[in-house]
């Protein structure tokens, strides 16, 4: 009996152990999954994910970022050699951080980034393009040997804190809200393609409308019009203005001029022949005036003023009527 009892402990006692040395291989197996996923993500922690909301981190210090996007097969080339410059970012003394422009359109537009990837060298904010290669071994020799020196900076214009690129960040932001719009009206609610264009045009023209009554407004509150006034434009006349006494001299003056002209024409008719004097008769009985001074009629136009209170100018014809 006693025999029976100790062997059957022993066979329990072998199969508990069985079991706890099985279980213990799986435990640790598990541990030792969970601590190689925390270094996996320990070491691609050191590879900072820029945002909008923390983009100016940028500004200060020495970076390297790399603009991405998942479906780029270049940028999944590069995603390794990357990982890798961001375990060594604190050896080299600088910041390693990355962009997903699917993700951030504002960051795109602010970086004006076209081609993918797209990696920049930010040094106290001053923004330089990497061009090279983009091996891990030159981007360090990048780095370390300082060859962002010989590179010119981007334009102030150009900077992405300047007030361009933050209105180009606006735009890129706009253009991802409108596409996602776009979407969510003929997946969602079934509109036709047609239809939302048509939608975005009529939205487009309204803000259109609205944005150049705003401009309108603006400029008349800075700079108003001006009032037009007529501009009222004097004609200054001369008018020669004589009295009645005047009027009679110079009526007598050239009535007596005219009696001397007739006066001395018959003397000279005398002492000429018949045949002169038929001539002279002839040509004073004729509608022409013998002399110059005869001839010229002088015809003003002489303005009177009747009172002091309201002056009128009455015109006086005088016409000089030659006597024969």
């Amino acid at each position: 009996m006693c025999s029976c009892s100790s062997s059957n402990m022993a066979g329990l006692t072998r199969a508990d152990m069985l079991k706890y040395g099985r279980r213990s291989c799986w435990i640790s197996a598990v541990l030792l999954m969970l601590a190689a996923r925390a270094v996996a993500q320990t070491d691609a922690s050191n590879v900072q994910t820029v945002a909008d909301a923390n983009w100016t981190l940028i500004l200060h210090d020495e970076w390297m970022i790399k603009f991405y996007a998942p479906w780029c097969p270049a940028c999944q080339h590069l995603q390794t050699d990357w990982e890798n410059l961001g375990r060594q970012s604190e050896s080299l003394g600088i910041s390693v951080g990355r962009v997903d422009v699917t993700q951030q359109p504002g960051l795109s537009g602010r970086f004006l980034v076209t081609t993918l990837p797209t990696i920049f060298h930010a040094k106290d904010g001053n923004f330089r393009k990497y061009v090279s290669s983009r091996t891990i071994e030159d981007i360090q020799a990048y780095v370390v040997q300082k060859k962002w020196a010989m590179v010119e900076p981007v334009p102030g214009w150009r900077s992405p804190s300047s007030l361009l690129m933050s209105g180009m960040a606006y735009l890129f932001r706009l253009s991802v809200w409108i596409r996602q719009i776009h979407t969510y009206l003929m997946n969602t609610l079934g509109i036709p393609s047609w239809g939302s264009y048509v939608i975005f045009a009529i939205i487009t023209l309204f803000m259109g409308l609205m944005l150049g009554l705003m401009l309108v407004l603006i400029a008349d509150c800075i700079w108003p019009s001006r009032p037009k006034h007529r501009e009222n434009k004097t004609v200054v006349i001369v008018k020669e203005e004589v009295s009645e006494e005047e009027v009679e001299d110079i009526l007598m003056e050239e009535k007596h001029a005219s009696d001397l002209d007739n006066e001395s024409e018959r003397v000279s008719g005398d002492d000429s022949t018949e045949e002169e004097g038929a001539m002279s008769d002839e040509d004073a009985g004729s509608d022409q005036p013998p002399s110059e001074g005869a001839a010229e009629s002088s015809v003003r136009k002489l303005f009177l003023k009747p009172g002091p209170e309201a002056p009128s100018m009455h015109s006086v014809h005088v016409s000089l009527i030659k006597h024969t």
